[in-house]
């Protein structure tokens, strides 16, 4: 991303501000389908970052959501609904509800209860209902493998208003090595062999979540994150010669398109230390693995360069907890300074504490060479959140 354009954006709209290059995240993208192949369907998860939605490409097959409110968020962006996996581990029966009327293409099942509520729900309506079935991994999501073997086991029996078309598994993120994925696909192998052999079940539909690590903190991130690509491309590949594979991310896909503006507010040096108060903060960005802020992410200084010094960088929070960068090397920092963390497209924009300290929430800008900037959402103040009432109760 050109450094003019980011100090356009901060100029125009100021800071903080959330900044995604669309034109970069449709690049990923398609990064991704050359390496997995036209036979693997892509799936973006849209709690990495759901402002991309506005720019989705054409080379995702589906959306997951993972809740009622991103549900919401679809319909009004108007995203086609019957492009949706519906996922998420605390499911109502009127949220199902809610998505068979929309139309959405699969539910997720997390367990035996999501499966009764779908099956309720197509039945009430006089309709039919594809599924997958999660399968757990040593934790709170999924359901057990012994018991998922039972569900399948008794499909035509218990549950007649619901196609169960296959499996959703995801095990975690930020993994690293090629022989991680190679051994949950061996998994999925076995278990697929196991129904079809004793139960006459073929999945149609295999839904993965590689969980591919982003680097943050490397030099030369970009190349890192296309050698880890191109090492698990082979194993998905191979994958996807025997079942319908469809990978899930979001992470990956969205990293590399983000950036965050934040302004140098104050400049001051407490015990040897530059402490430089930011107008944002440890509420609005957040990468993974940040290590209390010990591990420094790409940062930049936009339109300076000269000789560097050492600066802690701070936000706005009144807790000695928000450090964004405990020592990085800079450029000599003036007030009203721009300082730009790159690789934050996935996760920072939606995951923040953001109504900590009832602080204002951060522009979110898009721009493309061919729309330019698009503002979704100004700043925003967060204190009418945190007001309580006054003059009485009318409980």
């Amino acid at each position: 991303m050109n450094s003019e354009i980011l100090k356009q954006a901060a100029d125009r709209f100021g800071t903080p501000s959330y900044f995604f290059d669309t034109d970069i995240f449709a690049g990923r993208v398609a990064k991704v389908r050359k390496a997995f192949g036209e036979k693997v369907g892509l799936c973006y998860s849209i709690k990495a970052n759901p402002f991309l939605l506005a720019s989705l490409p054409e080379e995702f097959s589906y959306i997951e959501v993972c809740s009622p409110g991103e549900l919401s968020i679809c319909e009004r962006a108007g995203v086609p609904l019957g492009r949706i996996i519906f996922s998420g581990v605390n499911k109502t029966y009127e949220d199902v509800e809610r998505a068979f009327e929309d139309g959405v293409a699969i539910f997720t099942a997390e367990s035996a209860l999501h499966l009764e509520y779908i099956n309720k729900c197509v039945k009430d309506h006089c309709g039919k209902a594809k599924v997958i079935l999660r399968l757990a991994h040593g934790s709170q999501f999924g359901i057990d493998r012994e018991e998922l073997v039972k569900l399948i086991s008794e499909r035509d029996k218990l549950y007649e208003g619901v196609e169960i078309i296959g499996i959703h598994y995801f095990t975690g993120t930020a993994k690293k090595k090629a022989k991680t994925i190679a051994k949950e696909l061996d998994t999925l192998d076995e278990l697929c062999n196991e129904l079809s052999e004793k139960y006459a079940f073929t999945a149609s539909h295999i839904e993965y979540g590689t969980g591919l690590a982003v680097e943050y903190y490397k030099d030369m991130t970009e190349q890192t994150d296309m050698a880890l690509l191109e090492e698990v491309s082979e194993v998905i590949k191979q994958f996807s010669q025997k079942y319908p594979l469809t990978v899930e991310m979001g992470r990956f896909f969205a990293a590399e398109c983000g950036y965050y503006l934040t302004k140098a507010m104050d400049i001051k040096t407490n015990g040897g230390t530059n402490y430089v108060i930011c107008d944002g903060g440890i509420n609005q960005l957040n990468y993974y693995g940040q290590n209390m802020a010990m591990n420094v992410p790409p940062v930049e200084v936009l339109g300076k360069s000269g000789d560097d010094t050492d600066y802690c960088l701070c936000g706005s929070l009144c807790t000695t907890a928000d450090v964004l960068v405990r020592k990085v090397s800079l450029p000599r920092l003036d007030r009203g300074d721009v300082i730009c963390f790159k690789r934050c497209g996935a996760y920072s924009v939606a995951e923040g504490i953001a109504a900590f300290l009832s602080r204002a929430m951060p522009n979110v800008l898009t721009f493309s060479e061919a729309e330019g900037f698009t503002l979704h959402r100004p700043l925003t103040e967060t204190y009418p959140l945190n007001t309580p009432k006054t003059g009485g109760n009318d409980l």
